[in-house]
């Protein structure tokens, strides 16, 4: 990749913006009122913005690997709490997906050297819901299955912040699980709707 390439893609997208609305920075200038927090994976296949339609300011987006809310991660936390407290966002989205590295190496028992304190959260989820995901015979079953429990589960450890939990009970915000399907390209509502 020539990064030199990066700028030239800036001015061109530049270009094209101003080309069709020449305050268009300057808009995007005055500030963000998003609706929406998006939590999901860092991975690069994932374009947010683009899979939900969205333009730049519409929603407020954290990303790490397999769309984790540790209670100890500070990154997200202060996300959550600045969308919520500050940007007083009325829908809370965590997002995971199909075909993904971080929840395929906590069903094997490999070292993921600095990884591993991570990807043991979704080690945990796994012990959780063991006698479930043990029943599922197909192992890309019990895979996507466990993409699905992982969502739920981070949707309840969301569910449980002092700020969430404020808003919630005010009746201003929703906390909502999805899963994309990389494969089809087709956003899945899991239905989880706290």
């Amino acid at each position: 990749m020539d990064i030199k390439q990066i700028f030239k893609n800036n001015q061109q997208w530049v270009e094209k913006k101003l080309n069709i609305d020449t305050n268009y920075f300057n808009n995007l200038a005055e500030g963000q009122k998003p609706e929406i927090l998006y939590i999901g994976c860092s991975d690069s296949r994932v374009s947010v913005e683009e899979l939900m339609g969205f333009s730049p300011g519409e929603a407020f987006i954290h990303r790490n690997i397999a769309n984790l809310v540790p209670n100890n991660d500070l990154s997200a936390l202060s996300v959550i709490d600045y969308a919520v407290s500050h940007l007083k966002v009325k829908h809370i989205v965590i997002c995971g997906h199909y075909n993904y590295g971080g929840v395929k190496a906590a069903m094997q028992s490999e070292d993921m050297g600095v990884l591993n304190p991570w990807i043991d959260n979704i080690r945990d989820v796994y012990r959780l819901h063991s006698t479930e995901l043990n029943n599922i015979t197909n192992e890309e079953e019990r895979y996507k299955k466990l993409v699905e429990i992982n969502v739920q589960e981070q949707c309840i450890n969301n569910s449980k912040l002092n700020e969430v939990q404020k808003a919630y009970r005010d009746s201003r915000i929703a906390i909502h699980g999805w899963v994309f399907d990389i494969h089809s390209g087709m956003l899945i509502d899991l239905r989880i709707n706290l």
